[in-house]
């Protein structure tokens, strides 16, 4: 199991990127894809034509998002961190993604930076 941590700056404030990345809406814009998603702890989401699946922990409006992400029976839990601070007006993203399965390591990573946070940076663009 691998651990990943990276910082991205977004250009758009907290309440825009937590609505980009919690409402299914949004989601499907920037995503290209419907998704399943729900600001309750304990439902399960689905991103990116079901490619992404797990079960959402907790939130903190406009501030973090905790969710589980689902590799089969993979043990321990592997979990997503995502906390958002302001940085004028602009968003700066905390990821914070534990317990990946090795095997999965370098493909989480490229997606999390070519295609989950690539879309919401060129999303938001200006």
């Amino acid at each position: 199991m691998k651990d990943y941590k990276k910082y991205y700056t977004l250009n758009a404030d907290c309440e825009t990127v937590y609505a980009a990345l919690t409402n299914p809406a949004t989601i499907q814009l920037w995503s290209g894809a419907p998704a399943i998603m729900s600001t309750e702890p304990q439902t399960e989401f689905s991103l990116f034509d079901d490619s992404i699946e797990g079960l959402n922990l907790s939130f903190e409006k406009n501030k973090k998002i905790e969710q589980q992400w689902y590799f089969g029976d993979e043990e321990p839990a592997s979990i997503v961190t995502i906390k958002l601070h302001d940085d004028k007006g602009r968003t700066s993203v905390e990821l914070r993604h534990i317990n990946i399965p090795d095997e999965a390591y370098n493909d989480i990573v490229e997606g999390w930076n070519d295609v989950y946070f690539g879309s919401l940076i060129a999303f938001y663009e200006d």
